[in-house]
């Protein structure tokens, strides 16, 4: 950890601390003339982020004033996410012929890697510079109830106005793995401006459909003709007055958009209002779109913002028809997640806006 420089040791600020008394601390990434990014080592949580806007910097996601009040958090602000993001149905799968449970954290059903996770751990912090923060993660046989011990390495890194997250892994035994990413997006500026007025284009093949606890029915449905193509963009406000079973069921989005295979773009967004726009490149075979429906109540007062979780499908090591979502051993994990932004202006046509973020 960086603590000899003047200027390193300004880049690095204390952030609360555990109930343990261990320090969190904030992690700056970037510099005034693109990015710039505060990360922390506890969760690798997202804690700001800010980016050029049409009439200043722009702070593109939610976030909150400490490490208790995330430690506290029910929304999952800003943390990378694993062992296994979005749900397990039953907290339970078999592998190899063995049956394995989870800790349940969502009723009967386990969420986000469990009680604590990997966003409410607090991370090794491998090296920091002006613009990468490495952190490490080991995950030891039977927490949360998987099986194999894991260590995980997440990188952040700011270039100019991209800002990327790598993943790498290996784990010595089988073990279902699916980490992403929770940052709020709300690319206004202001997070009293609703979240559903970003524009959002996805190119979407099909969306899973949930059941009321939010667990996948096990099949893909086509997404054409329902609220849930994107694939023309379009708000998220214009979607949600639709009389669909699936948007009563969530209350909103909180759905798997299954993505047309061979798109390095996972989704693009935009907002009117700051004239800021967003690129995400990833090559996993989904989306996560959740509208950030339940803010409102979880944080009162904290404003609007929805997430865009590039992922493999929930719930894979219960349906075999699904793509398997399992890090072997000998194996080498490795998932790439760019933030891209760019700057259009604001009330752009969407032809504009996706030739913006064509050069960012």
């Amino acid at each position: 950890m960086a603590t000899g420089s003047k200027t390193r040791v300004e880049r690095i600020r204390p952030f609360g601390q555990l109930d343990d008394g261990r320090a969190v601390h904030a992690y700056r990434l970037g510099g005034d003339d693109g990015i710039c990014a505060e990360v922390l080592d506890l969760g690798g949580i997202l804690a700001r982020l800010q980016v050029p806007g049409a009439n200043g910097r722009v702070d593109a996601v939610l976030r909150l004033p400490d490490a208790r009040a995330y430690l506290a958090d029910p929304a999952y602000l800003g943390i990378l996410v694993g062992r296994y993001g979005n749900r397990i149905g039953g907290a339970r799968f078999s592998l190899a012929g063995r049956e394995h449970a989870l800790s349940a954290n969502e009723g009967r059903n386990h969420l986000h890697g469990g009680h604590l996770g990997f966003g409410r751990r607090l991370w090794d912090v491998e090296s920091h510079t002006a613009d990468t923060l490495v952190l490490r993660l080991r995950s030891p046989e039977g927490e949360e109830g998987y099986p194999g011990n894991l260590d995980v390495v997440a990188t952040y890194r700011v270039h100019g106005t991209r800002l990327e997250l790598l993943f790498e892994a290996r784990s010595d035994a089988s073990t279902p793995f699916n980490p992403t990413h929770h940052p709020y997006f709300n690319l206004a500026g202001d997070a009293n401006v609703p979240a559903a007025s970003q524009v959002l284009q996805v190119p979407v093949a099909g969306v899973l459909p949930v059941a009321d606890d939010l667990i996948p029915l096990g099949r893909v449905e086509p997404a054409d003709g329902t609220p849930f193509d994107f694939r023309t963009a379009a708000t998220l406000r214009s979607k949600l007055g639709a009389d669909d079973p699936q948007l009563r069921v969530a209350g909103g989005f909180d759905h798997c958009l299954v993505l047309e295979p061979g798109h390095a773009c996972a989704a693009q967004l935009y907002s009117p209002h700051s004239g800021v726009a967003m690129r995400i490149d990833c090559d996993a075979p989904a989306l996560q779109l959740y509208g950030g429906q339940g803010l409102a109540r979880q944080h009162p007062g904290l404003g609007d913002g929805l997430c865009l979780e590039p992922q493999d499908y929930p719930d894979a090591p219960n349906h075999p028809g699904f793509p398997p979502a399992v890090l072997r051993p000998g194996t080498a994990y490795r998932r790439r997640i760019l933030y891209r932004f760019g700057c259009p202006g604001c009330d752009c046509a969407w032809d504009d806006v996706a030739a913006a973020l064509a050069r960012a």
